[in-house]
C-alpha cells in the first residue's frame, strides 16, 4: 500500500510541475516594440503599446466632439493565430465611434501572435477607451476576455454581434430560385417559352403534372441565362427593380427569399354591357425563397375588385354560394359585392414544397394543379378556385408517379349546416411512364367522396399504390365516384408531338354493343398536338386540340360526389356533354409577346323550364338520376349551344425576373342556343381592354 500511495503522489507532483512548465510556455502577442523585454514585462508592455496606438492614431469623429460627449467604449477584439488584429464588437454609443474604431484596429501591424506551449494561438481580449481620449497611463485599462472587470463574457459577446453576423452572412441575390425546389408559376403562355426543350426527343423528362418546379426544368432550360439576355441597361435603383430584379431579395449560403408587389391592373370595354366600362384592380404580395436546398416555400395574397364582361359576370354570379354573396368569381374564389355592379375577392395562395430525396418532392399547399400536355385537361385543371393539397411526386428510371389529396367545398344551399360548406375529397394517382424516346403512356385514377357519417378524410385513401375501385367496395359503392383514365404524347420530331387523353367515368360493354347509345356509357377524350418554330419562326409555337365529353361524365347520382368543386368543374371548364376545337399560337421575341386563341364548340345546356326539366348532361351539378331516356343520348343534346370565342392578346414583359407585363387584350364571343332560356340566351361580345398584370396564374374567360 505505501508504494501505491508513494506512487500517486509521485506522479500528482509530476502532472503540477508540467502544469507550470505549460504556463511558463504560454506567451502574449508581442508587438515589435517589445521583443527585448522578457516574459514577465511582455503583457504590460503589450498593453502600453497598444494604448500609445490609441491615444496616437484614433481619429474622434467631430460629431462626438462638437457634443462634448463624455463616456467610454469598449472592443472586443482578438489577435489570431498569423498575429493579425480582428475587431469582433464595439460597444459605444454613437455609431460613427464605431467605426473610427474598426478603422484603427484594421491599421494595426502584423505582430507576433500568442504562443502557447511554442504553438500559435489566438488570443481575445477587451479594451476600455476613455472618450475624451486620455493620455496612456492614466485612465485606460485592459484585461484578457476572461471574466474580470470590465470584460463582457463570450455568451454576451456572441448575442451582442448575432446581428452583425446575420448581416455579414449575406451576398448578392443569385437567382437561386432557378435551382431550387419552388414552382415554376403556371401559365401556358410562359410554359410555352421551354416546353419545346422539355420535349426534344431522347429526354426523360415528364411534362403532364403541372406545376413543374424549377430544378426539374433547370437541366433542360437555362432560366437564368435567358433572364439575362433580356435585362436592361440600368444603374439607378428604381429603373434595376422597375425592369430587371425583386423587388427585395436576400441571399446567404443557407437560405435566400423575394418579396415583390403583385399587380392586375386594367380597364377595358364591353360592347354588350350596359355599364361604362369594365375593369380589374388587384394589389398584393408575392413571397418566395428557400432554407437550405430541399425545402421552397411561396405566399401570393391578392386583394381584388373587378367589374368583368356582362357574360362573366352573369357566370360567376350563377356560381353563386350559399349566403348573402352574389358570385364566386371563376378560377378565384367567393366574392361579396362591391359598390353597386363589382365584386370584391380577395384570394390567397401559399405552399411549402420539400425534396427528402433527389427523386421525390413532398408539397402542402393551397392553390391549383393540372394534369395534361394540352391547354384543357380531361384529368385535373386549374380551371377551380384554389384548394387545400398534399402532393407526392416520385421520378425514377424512366416512371414519374404524383399522388394528389385535394379537400374540396360543395356551397350549394341544400349541403349547407350552420352556415359552413360541406367538406368532400379528391384522391388522384397519374403514372407516367416514358416507354421510349419519343412514346410516353400515363395511367390516371381518382376517386371523390364526401364527409358523410362524420367519415372525414378516409385514411383508406392515402395508400398511394393502390386500384380506387377496390376500395369503393370497402367502403361502399355508393360512398365515392371513381374515374380512370390513360394518356399518350408521342413525340414526332423534335419541332412536333403529338398528345392525348381519355377519360372513363362509367361504361357498358353490353351497352356499347347494343350500339344505342346508352347514358351509361361516359367517357371523354382529347387529341391534340403542338408544333414548335414552325416554318423556321423562332419562338413561334402552334397548337391543335380537340375535347369531346359525353353527357353526365364527372356527374353523379349523389350530386355531391361529382368532380366539382365550389360550383366549378375539377376537369375541363364546360362540364361536360360538349365538342370542343381549339387553335393556338403563341410568339415571344426579346420582351415583346403575342397570343393567338380561336374556339370552336357545340354545348348541349339544360332548359330548366317547367315543360322540360330534364338533365341533359352538361351540367355536372345535376343529378343523372333526372335523364330524359336511357339510351339515344349524344354530345349536345339538350338546349344546343354553338360557341365560338376568339382571343388575341400582345404587349410587352416589363419585368421578366417578376413576369409584370404590359398588355392589350380583345376577346370576340358569340354564343348562340337553340332554344333561349333564363339561364341560356343570345349573346355576342367584344371585350376589350388595357392593363398591367403581374402574371402567375392562368386565368380563363373562354366559357
Amino acid at each position: 500500500m505505501k508504494k501505491i500511495f508513494l506512487l500517486i503522489c509521485l506522479f500528482t507532483l509530476s502532472n503540477i510541475t508540467f502544469a507550470q512548465d505549460q504556463n511558463e510556455f504560454e506567451k502574449p502577442p508581442v508587438f515589435p516594440e517589445c521583443e527585448s523585454q522578457s516574459i514577465e514585462n511582455l503583457r504590460s508592455c503589450f498593453f502600453n503599446e497598444l494604448s500609445q496606438r490609441v491615444y496616437a492614431n484614433l481619429k474622434v469623429p467631430q460629431i462626438v466632439s462638437d457634443e462634448n460627449y463624455s463616456g467610454k467604449m469598449v472592443v472586443l477584439f482578438e489577435i489570431d493565430r498569423e498575429g493579425n488584429f480582428v475587431v469582433l464588437y464595439v460597444d459605444a454609443v454613437y455609431d460613427e465611434l464605431k467605426t473610427a474604431a474598426q478603422l484603427l484596429f484594421a491599421e494595426m501591424p502584423k505582430i507576433a501572435p500568442a504562443t502557447y506551449n511554442g504553438k500559435p494561438t489566438y488570443k481575445q481580449y477587451s479594451y476600455e477607451i476613455a472618450i475624451p481620449l486620455v493620455a496612456p497611463g492614466q485612465r485606460q485599462k485592459a484585461n484578457e476576455a476572461d471574466g474580470k472587470t470590465n470584460v463582457i463574457s463570450e455568451i454576451e459577446r456572441r448575442a451582442k454581434t448575432e446581428i452583425d453576423s446575420v448581416n455579414s452572412s449575406l451576398k448578392p441575390y443569385d437567382n437561386s430560385a432557378y435551382k431550387s425546389q419552388v414552382n415554376i408559376p403556371f401559365t401556358h403562355q410562359y410554359y410555352s417559352k421551354f416546353e419545346r426543350q422539355l420535349n426534344l426527343i431522347g429526354t426523360n423528362s415528364h411534362t403532364a403534372s403541372k406545376p413543374y418546379v424549377y430544378q426539374t426544368v433547370n437541366p433542360y432550360y437555362n432560366f437564368e441565362e435567358e433572364n439575362k439576355a433580356l435585362m436592361k441597361s440600368t444603374t439607378s435603383w428604381g429603373g434595376r427593380k422597375l425592369f430587371n430584379e425583386h423587388l427585395v431579395a436576400i441571399e446567404s449560403d443557407k437560405y435566400w427569399f423575394t418579396i415583390d408587389p403583385i399587380f392586375d391592373l386594367q380597364v377595358g370595354k364591353d360592347s354588350d354591357a350596359d355599364f361604362n366600362s369594365t375593369f380589374n384592380n388587384t394589389r398584393g404580395v408575392y413571397v418566395q425563397g428557400g432554407l437550405g436546398k430541399k425545402l421552397g416555400f411561396s405566399a401570393s395574397v391578392y386583394e381584388s375588385q373587378g367589374r368583368f364582361a356582362q357574360y362573366f359576370n352573369q357566370y360567376a354570379e350563377s356560381l353563386k354560394a350559399f349566403g348573402p354573396d352574389p358570385a364566386i368569381i371563376p378560377g378565384r374564389g367567393i366574392a361579396k359585392a362591391f359598390k353597386d355592379d363589382a365584386y370584391d375577392y380577395p384570394v390567397a395562395e401559399a405552399y411549402l414544397s420539400y425534396a427528402p430525396v433527389d427523386f421525390m418532392n413532398i408539397q402542402f399547399g393551397h392553390g391549383k394543379t393540372f394534369i395534361g400536355d394540352g391547354y384543357r385537361s380531361l384529368f385535373v385543371s386549374d380551371v377551380a378556385s384554389p384548394s387545400p393539397y398534399l402532393k407526392l411526386n416520385t421520378k425514377f428510371w424512366k416512371i414519374q408517379y404524383t399522388n394528389t389529396w385535394t379537400w374540396l367545398k360543395d356551397v350549394r344551399p341544400e349541403v349547407t349546416e350552420d352556415g359552413a360548406f360541406l367538406t368532400k375529397y379528391i384522391a388522384n394517382h397519374y403514372l407516367s411512364w416514358n416507354v421510349s424516346k419519343r412514346l410516353n403512356i400515363g395511367l390516371f385514377e381518382s376517386v371523390i367522396w364526401a364527409n358523410t357519417n362524420d367519415r372525414g378524410f378516409d385514411i383508406n385513401y392515402l395508400n398511394p399504390i393502390i386500384f380506387f375501385r377496390a376500395i369503393e367496395f370497402e367502403t361502399g359503392q355508393d360512398a365515392g365516384n371513381a374515374i380512370v383514365g390513360a394518356s399518350a404524347k408521342y413525340k414526332w420530331n423534335d419541332k412536333v408531338h403529338l398528345y392525348s387523353q381519355f377519360i372513363l367515368d362509367e361504361f357498358s360493354l353490353s351497352d356499347i354493343k347494343g350500339g344505342e347509345k346508352s347514358w351509361k356509357n361516359k367517357f371523354g377524350y382529347q387529341l391534340g398536338f403542338k408544333y414548335y418554330n414552325p416554318f423556321d419562326v423562332k419562338n413561334l409555337m402552334l397548337q391543335f386540340e380537340y375535347n369531346r365529353v359525353r353527357p353526365y361524365t364527372y356527374s353523379h347520382n349523389t350530386i355531391v360526389l361529382n368532380y366539382g368543386h365550389n360550383n366549378q368543374s375539377m376537369a375541363h371548364l364546360w362540364g361536360s356533354n360538349f365538342s370542343e376545337a381549339i387553335i393556338l399560337g403563341r410568339y415571344n421575341y426579346k420582351r415583346w409577346f403575342a397570343d393567338a386563341k380561336f374556339i370552336f364548340g357545340k354545348r348541349g345546356f339544360d332548359f330548366n323550364t317547367t315543360e322540360d326539366d330534364f338533365a341533359y348532361g352538361g351540367d355536372i351539378y345535376t343529378s343523372e338520376n333526372n335523364r330524359p331516356s336511357d339510351t339515344g343520348i349524344t354530345v349536345g343534346q339538350g338546349n344546343g349551344t354553338n360557341v365560338f370565342h376568339a382571343e388575341l392578346q400582345s404587349g410587352y414583359v416589363l419585368n421578366p425576373t417578376t413576369n409584370l407585363r404590359l398588355f392589350a387584350y380583345l376577346s370576340y364571343r358569340n354564343f348562340n342556343p337553340e332554344a333561349q332560356t333564363e339561364a341560356t340566351f343570345k349573346n355576342s361580345t367584344l371585350w376589350f381592354s388595357l392593363g398591367l398584370r403581374t402574371d402567375l396564374f392562368n386565368w380563363y374567360f373562354d366559357f
